[in-house]
């Protein structure tokens, strides 16, 4: 996992330590901040991971706060809608972004064009959680774990294809990463949503998926599908009887993430009391086992960390997506 996971008891302690001396440091904020609700946009539909990890954090937030901090979901354009209208809003702390991996950093790789720059146009506030992505298939391939996959995919070049929740997504990505780092083949078949592409792989129309570990988790405890592994540097908690990717192909490492972003220009003693709450939150044992029914992985992080987080993905993926050739409208 990344160097923000092995510390993050101590990041997350010292980070709530560090925002609330800032933030009791500074009059203004203490006398107005917040003084009203707070608005923590989630850029996709209900029901998902990110909305799930939004929905707990926000109740424990409003707790530490004193003021309810509200989810608003604003789907559409795979996550860029609701993130441009963060970086618009006011800079001023009450309406605050549900970030993730596709926010910022694939989408302004994949697209011709975003409506705003996933670095200059946000104020980072936490990284939050990690998510494992996980690599299924379809009981029936013979291929019980990743060795005997890629030697399948090596003596039929072009036989098999792998599904996922659609072009340009994270889950696409980690397909394409395998492929590249295995030195193999497979066709990628996008679906509209990891729902239509979990129905296909069941029915054995599609073997092999890439696909968020909580989508995919119910299906591998009853044995429909047969997990090979997960795409994190460690094996999840949830599941560790399943190996990862990179104990078969060293350095393989992706995942889904979640952060909190401000708009740009917001007050650093603003974005301090915001940083102590999240990582205040995410340090309460109720929050660590609801995240950790799904398999989130919980991390923290000051702004600062966040910030250069988001800057080694992009250069993580970058190379990735133009050697795969994805451009997407």
């Amino acid at each position: 996992m990344t160097k923000l996971h092995l510390t993050r008891r101590g990041t997350l302690a010292a980070g709530f330590a560090l925002a609330t001396m800032l933030a009791a440091g500074s009059p203004s904020l203490a006398a107005d901040f917040p003084d009203r609700q707070i608005t923590l946009v989630v850029p996709f539909a209900a029901g998902g991971s990110t909305d799930v990890v939004s929905r707990i954090l926000a109740q424990k937030m409003s707790d530490d706060l004193g003021q309810q901090v509200i989810v608003q979901n604003v789907a559409g354009a795979g996550g860029n809608l609701g993130a441009d209208n963060v970086a618009r809003a006011d800079p001023d702390g009450y309406t605050i972004l549900m970030g993730t991996v596709a926010t910022h950093a694939l989408n302004p790789l994949i697209l011709k064009s975003t409506p705003y720059d996933p670095q200059k146009d946000f104020t980072p506030i936490s990284l939050l959680v990690l998510v494992p992505n996980v690599l299924v298939v379809n009981p029936e391939l013979p291929a019980k774990d990743v060795a005997e996959l890629l030697a399948l995919l090596k003596a039929e070049p072009g036989k098999y294809s792998y599904a996922s929740s659609g072009n340009g997504t994270p889950l696409h990505l980690s397909g394409e990463l395998f492929k590249s780092m295995a030195g193999v083949e497979m066709e990628h078949i996008p679906y509209k949503g990891s729902g239509p592409a979990l129905n296909d792989l069941l029915g054995n129309q599609v073997s092999i998926m890439f696909d968020n570990l909580p989508s995919s988790s119910g299906h591998i405890k009853s044995g429909t599908l047969r997990a090979l592994a997960v795409t994190t540097k460690e094996r999840a908690p949830s599941f560790p009887e399943v190996p990862t990717i990179a104990e078969t192909i060293p350095g393989y490492e992706t995942y889904t993430w979640n952060a909190l972003f401000a708009p740009p220009g917001t007050p650093a003693d603003v974005v301090a009391r915001l940083n102590a709450a999240a990582n205040k939150a995410l340090a309460d044992p109720a929050v660590g086992e609801r995240m950790k029914e799904f398999s989130a992985t919980i991390v923290g992080s000051t702004p600062e960390e966040l910030g250069a987080h988001v800057d080694a993905e992009i250069a993580k993926w970058t190379p990735i997506v133009r050697d795969a050739k994805i451009q997407l409208e």
